[in-house]
């Protein structure tokens, strides 16, 4: 039930979408070629010529907004923040469509050899107007919806077996999902403590005794048992009573507490198992993800190039020795590689002292490395990483073995960053947590970054890099 409202929802939007982008498509035709609101200099083109470009439009534009998350679920997600995606993935959308038009130029008639050149004012205007009818069509379904549930149609009545942390958590969640049509009516529970309370607006109905009789009285639809593991004798003898009724039981294992990334439920020849640690980045969002590297790396590397000799000097000319410094790090699953840098310090700066922290003012520093330090300019050469695959731009900071096998120790979940391929730059990195700062800190952001990652934000962290993530006191 939960998978098909999810689905059902999306499905709406997605049909909203495709309705708005077709719509979009006349109204930036009769805008420019039949209003006479902008001057035309030309005859109005041929409207078959312009129709193949709405197939290709109705693909890209619900391709690239389902890439933004707009049909995925979010939590807490606000009105401006939509429109804000709405807009990157229109603008994404737009240069799509007009990389095809630059390929595709049919000829305007046999008996003619030039071919048809798209106007760019139409484009612009299809944009425009797609932006806004996307957002306006989204506005007015979500308001449709809510007018839905608010008269009680389609809503699904829950009755909520346990009212400790577990039920509370999944109370909130449907709580802040009202767009799926549930609302719990009450919660049973054994505890005498909790009789005649309520959590989060919703009492306790009774105890587990009472949950038959309560399935008739509040016109249940759906009950959901969130009971600690240790009422399992409890949980068998429920699961017997409700299998003698009419209604649809669900049941949140306990056990989700250890889950420290995203839980799903995968399928073994029939037998439910639960993954504890599903993470975002799988399947085709890691293709996406992996397409965006290599084109990002490439495309810096050949802007740099000529920045990399004039480096190369500046390092020469302060001492003989290597250009560039590798070091083993550890990357995605937990597998070493060897990270590369422009060398920043004095050869052999750890002879003596093995693996430490680079501090403020470092000593072993040469006053190049200083400086390239302080602009993250002795990072360029992890493009190379990127490249080959050992790195994402994006993603958690590689650390050293020797740190790993220490901190993993020490801090819960730290482990669960290697998920993921490590990155130049990060979500911890850009709110200040780099260096010798705090790890705890670090985990927290790196963790939230893994199980929300989408697109949008990889291009967020990107920006944050760009605008203040370049010069840093370096560590």
């Amino acid at each position: 039930m939960i998978h098909q409202k999810y689905r059902k929802t999306a499905a709406i939007f997605l049909l909203g979408d495709v309705l708005a982008t077709a719509a979009a498509f006349f109204v930036a035709w009769t805008l420019r070629f039949q209003s006479g609101v902008i001057p035309l200099f030309d005859e109005v083109p041929d409207f078959r010529h312009y129709l193949p470009l709405l197939p290709v439009a109705l693909v890209i534009w619900p391709v690239v907004l389902y890439f933004h998350g707009l049909y995925q679920v979010r939590r807490a997600r606000s009105r401006m923040d939509e429109l804000l995606t709405v807009l990157l993935a229109t603008v994404l959308a737009a240069v799509l469509l007009l990389a095809f038009t630059a390929g595709y130029r049919p000829t305007v008639a046999p008996e003619s050899t030039d071919p048809l050149t798209f106007s760019r004012v139409f484009l612009a205007l299809f944009a425009g107007v797609s932006l806004v009818m996307v957002s306006t069509s989204r506005t007015f379904l979500r308001f449709l919806l809510q007018r839905r549930l608010d008269r009680g149609l389609g809503l699904q009545r829950i009755l909520m077996v346990g009212a400790g942390a577990l039920g509370k958590e999944v109370t909130a969640k449907i709580h802040t999902h009202q767009e799926f049509g549930f609302r719990v009516v009450g919660f049973v529970d054994d505890d005498p403590g909790k009789a005649e309370s309520s959590f989060h607006g919703v009492p306790v109905l009774g105890k587990l005794a009472d949950v038959p009789r309560l399935l008739a009285e509040e016109r249940i639809d759906q009950v959901f048992i969130t009971l600690p593991l240790e009422a399992h004798k409890k949980m068998l003898r429920l699961l017997q009573q409700l299998s003698q009724e009419c209604v649809e039981v669900r049941m949140v294992p306990d056990i989700l507490q250890y889950a420290a990334l995203n839980a799903t439920i995968e399928d073994l020849d029939g037998t439910p198992v639960i993954n504890l640690s599903q993470v975002p980045l799988e399947g085709w969002h890691s293709l996406v993800k992996r397409g965006m590297d290599v084109a990002i790396s490439l495309t810096a590397m050949v802007v740099l190039a000529p920045l990399f000799p004039i480096i190369a000097l500046a390092i020469w000319w302060e001492g003989w020795g290597p250009l560039f410094y590798s070091q083993e790090r550890m990357g995605l699953d937990g597998k070493p590689f060897m990270i590369w840098k422009f060398r920043s310090m004095r050869v052999n700066a750890e002879a003596t002292t093995g693996p430490v922290w680079a501090v403020k003012d470092d000593p072993r520093r040469t006053r190049v490395g200083s400086f390239l330090r302080q602009w993250s300019i002795d990072e360029l050469p992890q493009l190379w990483n990127v490249l080959k695959g050992d790195m994402s731009i994006v993603g958690p900071r590689p650390e050293r073995p020797a740190f790993v096998h220490e901190f993993k120790h020490k801090i819960p979940q730290y482990m669960m960053r290697h998920r993921v391929k490590a990155g130049i730059t990060g979500w911890a990195q850009v709110h200040g947590w780099r260096g010798n700062t705090s790890i705890k800190k670090r985990i927290q952001y790196d963790l939230y970054y893994i199980q929300n990652w989408t697109l949008k934000l990889d291009c967020k962290i990107l920006w944050m890099t760009f605008r203040s993530g370049l010069w840093h006191n370096a560590y």
